[in-house]
């Protein structure tokens, strides 16, 4: 990192003498007269009892300034003094992180003393420039055999875990922190259930799997601009331990709930609604996210973000803008889940668009017989579940049904159960060669 880069951002986050006064507060915002801070700045404010509440620029109306809190606001009265504490947000990190959980300004919460950190990162960075971003190439072993299997991922590569509630993303994501191959883990739990928090450490991530964990939680009832800075910091802590030549499996649960705090944030500044409620900030902080993950000269963050699918509908607007920015997508399906398969993958709906070049030929005709019986069954799964087929009627089909079960038990993996790369393929490979 070169000198000139450390003095601009020392220069970013010095604090200056900028001070105003809250004359009212609208909605989840605070406004501030007399306070010319910039936009994205932290600042605190005083209460009439008690630690000053921190919070951060989102916007201006007319001549204030508006400030959404990052903590209660109680005591915080009409006049209370807001001071410009520093104009960037950072957060200390080190190897110290690992094995450890933070909140979302990278403060440990797990009860244990704090870790000696030795560097400092800017939570807001810029993604890699594109054309310095190395070709996707290196398949990475997640431990899963659907996706091993039928959708093979690379290093660097942002896939969407899609579902709606209780159909099984979270196990998913807990599945991929302990079996993938990954450097190291960093796994986000953003707006979720408090009590989630240590159920997923200790139901999870087994003991190895957190030695090389990093987890940074924002639970529901913590104020938006938390949840959505507990997303940067996770994507922070992942760029730095990527520029120290890691492999990184970065976990998101969930990129819906990061969509629907930048909402409350977008709201409270007075932004125009657009589709169902997001306003128009939503949708481009989605794609400042999740650039930030990839390939670079030194090393690579690979991406798997859960999306909470309003009333299991797919093409729901932050669904379709994560599907349009990821690099493919595994949908979970409640059908498969209420018949008991897990991982309940629907193969036929997901994809992975680096397939291609990340796995060999032969695997990837593999995945095309497999796919395609899937799909022809599927499309005739009415006449046979009603028992109006006739065997013979049409090969493709009858060769579906005699398949059926046999991709069943491939696709099906118990929560504790790893698989190998080389294993999910041989037995793709084996499983094809005595298809009909």
């Amino acid at each position: 990192m070169s000198m000139k880069y450390l003095t601009s951002q020392i220069r970013a986050i010095m604090p200056t003498a900028v001070t105003g006064s809250v004359v009212r507060t609208e909605g989840a915002a605070t406004a501030v007269a007399g306070f010319p801070a910039p936009v994205g700045a932290l600042v605190e404010i005083e209460r009439q009892t008690g630690e000053p509440v921190s919070g951060e620029v989102i916007g201006f109306r007319e001549e204030l300034t508006l400030v959404s809190p990052l903590g209660d606001m109680t005591g915080v009265r009409y006049g209370s003094r807001v001071r410009l504490a520093r104009t960037a947000r950072f957060i200390r990190v080190g190897e110290g992180l690992l094995g450890r959980v933070i909140n979302g300004h990278g403060e440990p919460i797990d009860g244990r003393p704090e870790p000696p950190l030795e560097d400092r990162t800017i939570v807001n960075r810029c993604a890699p420039p594109a054309y310095e971003r190395p070709h996707i190439d290196t398949p990475l072993s997640t431990g899963i055999r659907a996706i091993d299997g039928l959708l093979p991922c690379g290093r660097g590569q942002r896939m969407g875990v899609f579902s709606g509630a209780g159909v099984g993303k979270s196990v998913l994501l807990g599945m991929l922190a302990r079996h993938s191959e990954a450097d190291v883990n960093v796994i986000a739990l953003i707006g979720e259930r408090g009590r989630e928090v240590k159920e997923f450490v200790e139901g999870n991530l087994d003991p190895e799997g957190l030695k090389k964990s990093v987890m940074i939680v924002a639970t529901s009832d913590e104020p938006a601009l938390v949840r959505v800075e507990a997303a940067m910091t996770a994507t922070a802590v992942a760029e730095y331990f990527r520029d120290r030549g890691k492999n990184v499996l970065l976990a998101m649960d969930s990129l819906t709930r990061f969509a629907m705090a930048g909402r409350e944030i977008g709201l409270a500044a007075g932004e125009t609604p657009a589709t169902r409620g997001y306003p128009p900030s939503v949708f481009a902080s989605l794609p400042r996210l999740l650039e930030r993950a990839g390939c670079d000269q030194q090393g690579s963050i690979t991406g798997f973000y859960s999306v909470l699918v309003e009333g299991d509908d797919i093409n729901e607007p932050i669904s379709d803008a994560a599907r349009s920015l990821l690099d493919g997508h595994i949908v979970l399906s409640r059908k498969l889940a209420s018949a008991g398969d897990y991982p309940a993958i629907d193969i036929v709906d997901s994809m992975s668009r680096l397939a291609q070049d990340i796995a060999p030929q032969e695997q990837m005709a593999a995945i095309a017989k497999v796919r395609g019986l899937l799909a022809e069954y599927r499309h005739h799964e009415d006449i046979i579940s009603i028992g109006a087929y006739r065997p013979g009627s049409n090969p493709s089909v009858d060769a579906a049904i005699t398949m059926r079960d046999q991709i069943r038990r491939y696709l099906c993996q118990g929560v504790d159960e790893l698989c190998s790369p080389a294993s999910a393929r041989e037995t793709l490979l084996d499983l094809t060669r005595h298809m009909p």
